[in-house]
């Protein structure tokens, strides 16, 4: 089980909001002096975005539901879509890089490596202003190059459903649900209409099993580990 350390709701606002699942009693924050709670821990995390359609979608169930989630954004798809990411940081998600044009990364020199994570960065922080937006490589390749460029933790995933290839949503909902455990990251597009449907899926059927939705970097900090530049999580 995922251990949120500390006491009372400072703890619980710290490590942040769980998804009450549809009709579920509400869920009353620990007592003062409690000092554990337990409970499993996913971070749902999206790929390739934004597309205005599909992530406005999204954006609208998961605020529904109150559950953070992470997107790791193409920096080419930054512009015109500013206001969306916006939106994201108001509301509470974590915003990572996915490279300026997702390009494999481990196929490039060293500088063309280096421009891919700072123009992809270069383009939130001027749609957002400074942040840290961590790296998530695109298709997952990492080498000694791409960790040396990385300026930031790299982070992957723990479930993949492959939900790009046959859009099959009730198919995507079974494999997340059936593989989830404590700890896992989640790798879904916000690009599908598919995959947008089975994210609000997952979280109403997991959420009815006691699971808890975090960010990345929640996710970490309740698991104490601290985010180091170029170090693969999980």
């Amino acid at each position: 089980m995922g251990r949120l350390r500390g006491t009372g709701l400072g703890l619980l606002t710290a490590c942040f909001l769980f998804v009450m699942a549809p009709g579920a009693e509400e869920q009353t924050a620990p007592a003062a002096g409690e000092e554990e709670l337990e409970m499993p821990m996913v971070a749902l995390t999206f790929d390739d975005g934004p597309r205005r359609s599909t992530t406005t979608q999204l954006l609208d169930g998961l605020a529904q539901r109150k559950v953070p989630a992470t997107f790791f954004v193409v920096g080419s798809r930054v512009k015109g879509n500013e206001e969306l990411l916006q939106r994201m940081a108001r509301e509470g998600h974590q915003i990572g890089v996915h490279t300026y044009s997702h390009t494999q990364l481990t196929g490039l020199s060293s500088a063309q490596v280096a421009c891919e994570i700072q123009q992809g960065r270069q383009a939130l922080t001027q749609a957002l202003g400074p942040g840290d937006y961590w790296l998530r490589p695109p298709f997952g390749l990492v080498n000694s190059c791409v960790k040396a460029c990385a300026d930031s933790p790299i982070i992957l995933w723990s479930v993949d459903p492959e939900d790009w290839k046959d859009k099959n949503t009730a198919r995507i909902v079974d494999h997340v649900v059936s593989n989830a455990k404590d700890g896992d990251i989640i790798l879904l597009h916000d690009m599908y209409p598919s995959s947008v449907q089975a994210a609000l899926e997952i979280v109403d059927r997991l959420g009815e099993r006691g699971f808890c939705f975090v960010t990345v970097e929640q996710l970490m900090a309740c698991q104490e580990i601290a985010p180091e530049a170029g170090v693969i999580f999980p």
